[in-house]
């Protein structure tokens, strides 16, 4: 098994990757608040031991095998995330910290149990999708809601879970994965969003709502 501190690093390099081939390490230093000192040392480390590649002067590029790790890790965390929601109660502000603890030190058999209790998920409670045991990951298009146009009627695909503050709003306008979502107005020069969430009208400011992934209803 990789340690605690590769499987984080694998992971961050993982995501970091779906929007750019390569990843820089001054964004996985930001990424995990760590010195640049600190990431190159480890990136030679993962490049030892086969994880990663480092392209001189365009970045790190995950192996297969790196890949894996990474992937099991997330699903790890996304299968722990949506356990701790269902099964004890959690609000969905507080699970990904929870699961951050507790995604390196469950076992396959513990992850096999979960994943059998909660019925096979397909995405977490943030609407991401889980990976599955063979190490495959689902991508589905979405665009962020502070894209969306006044008039169009979307369905909430997935909400970023980096800010527990940001989650709590969004849930208070019971923006969850699966709500029903119309645009009605926006206001210029970087204005809120005037919405209706369910059957609800709601205001809602441009920057939360780049946190919210939606696609047409």
């Amino acid at each position: 098994m990789a340690s605690e501190s590769v499987q984080d690093y694998l992971k961050t390099i993982y995501k970091l990757s779906r929007d750019q081939e390569s990843v820089s390490t001054s964004a996985i230093a930001a990424r995990l608040d760590v010195a640049p000192a600190s990431v190159t040392k480890m990136i030679k480390r993962l490049a030892d031991e086969g994880y990663v590649r480092h392209i001189p002067y365009q970045g790190v590029v995950l192996t297969k095998a790196g890949e894996q790790v990474a992937l099991r890790t997330i699903r790890h965390h996304r299968l722990l995330e949506l356990y701790l929601t269902q099964a004890l109660g959690y609000p969905w502000d507080l699970v990904d910290a929870e699961a951050e603890r507790l995604e390196h030190v469950i076992s396959e058999e513990m992850e096999s149990r979960i994943d059998a209790v909660l019925g096979y998920p397909k995405v977490d409670p943030h609407g991401h999708a889980i990976p599955c045991r063979e190490g495959k990951l689902a991508v589905e298009k979405c665009s962020s809601l502070a894209e969306t146009e006044p008039g169009m009627r979307v369905r909430v695909r997935q909400v970023d879970d980096a800010s527990p503050e940001v989650l709590r709003h969004l849930g208070q306008l019971g923006l969850y994965p699966g709500a029903v979502v119309t645009v009605h107005e926006r206001l210029p020069f970087g204005g809120h969003l005037r919405i209706e969430v369910q059957g609800r009208e709601a205001h809602l400011g441009v920057e939360p709502a780049g946190h919210v992934f939606v696609a047409p209803e």
